[in-house]
């Protein structure tokens, strides 16, 4: 198993090779940006066809309808439903508005879903690349097209969400504030800023010798912490876990004590401890604040390391963006770290 040299993290050259990767990160803003840019007639003009009467429900179809659902369900006026596999539920039809990401537009199965939404007079809005298989399958009497370019999927949903605010069918979200949110992650956990002032470098030196289990308290940090847990899994091949407390607590409760006296050289380690990392959007919800203390409480009693992440973004779509990137960039750079 390879160990974690910190020191690798502010190795100018190091950094350079590494810096595609980072700047495919670092560029996370300026997509959300050109989505929006991109989208802004066609989106225009659904708002003005569907503002009129809202609609009996929202359909969230497609594999990427799971992001649309950690954000609308909590606050969608309307009956929701996310419909990750092939299809439309059987009773959608023209009362309903069905609403699709698919940020590379080339999945079959999404586009037979268009397809079907269009045969049974759905109000359509689709977030796809205009020349793609998905979008191909997208126009008809009540079907809308935004057009995306970037093949990102946050970006992609943050001009669905867009227009969905728009219609007072979801929370406040505004692609610029989710731009600047981004941007601020860049700048603060970019590969030239020092070690000891960058979050994404402090949380990579925090974990670097642990298994994480990685928490989030609202549905849209729980989604971020999986997110995470999936990147880090990626960059260092190492177990990282992401779950609800209930099932985060037994594992913090397992974790042995500290030996002091145990030589990390010459004492075999036959796994490697558990660490709590805990992605807090700032949610006032006391049963939240409940559930994190508990878990930090098992943490403590078990010496069990602690890694806190914050955000001050605006608004919900914001800080779920920033939290997920500053764990994708600290996944990177355990990565770097581990020399993988």
């Amino acid at each position: 198993m390879n160990s974690f040299d910190d020191g690798l993290l502010d190795d100018q050259d190091v950094l350079r090779r590494a810096e595609p990767g980072l700047r495919n990160l670092a560029e996370a803003g300026s997509r959300v940006r050109r989505e929006a840019v991109s989208a802004a007639e066609p989106l225009q003009a659904a708002v003005a066809r569907l503002v009129e009467s809202r609609p009996r429900a929202v359909v969230a179809a497609g594999p990427d309808s799971r992001l649309l659902r950690a954000v609308l369900e909590p606050t969608c006026p309307v009956p929701f439903v996310a419909w990750p596999g092939a299809g439309l539920p059987g009773w959608a039809g023209a009362l309903d508005l069905v609403v699709v990401l698919a940020p590379d537009g080339a999945d079959p199965a999404t586009a037979a879903g268009v397809a079907e939404a269009v045969r049974r007079g759905c109000q359509l809005v689709v977030a796809t690349p205009e020349d793609s298989l998905v979008g191909r399958h997208v126009p008809g009497r009540y079907s809308t097209l935004l057009p995306t370019v970037t093949g990102d999927q946050l970006a992609t949903a943050t001009v669905m969400l867009d227009l969905l605010d728009r219609l007072d069918l979801g929370p406040d979200t505004d692609p610029e504030v989710v731009a600047t949110a981004l941007d601020d992650v860049a700048l603060s956990c970019g590969p030239f800023r020092d070690l000891a002032v960058n979050p994404a470098k402090i949380l990579a030196s925090g974990i670097a010798e642990t298994s994480p289990v990685i928490w989030g308290g609202t549905v849209l940090a729980a989604r971020a912490a999986r997110r995470v847990a999936e990147s880090i899994r990626r960059a260092t091949g190492r177990a990282a876990l992401a779950a609800d407390a209930e099932h985060l607590l037994p594992v913090l409760a397992a974790a042995q004590q500290v030996d002091v006296f145990a030589d990390p050289f010459a004492d075999e380690v036959a796994e490697l401890r558990p660490s709590l990392v805990i992605l807090d959007d700032g949610s006032p919800d006391p049963v939240v604040a409940e559930t994190r203390q508990r878990l930090v409480d098992q943490a403590d009693a078990n010496g069990v390391r602690i890694e806190q992440v914050g955000t001050e973004a605006d608004g919900d779509v914001a800080r779920y963006a920033a939290l997920l990137a500053t764990g994708t960039f600290a996944a990177r750079y355990l990565e770097i770290g581990l020399a993988r």
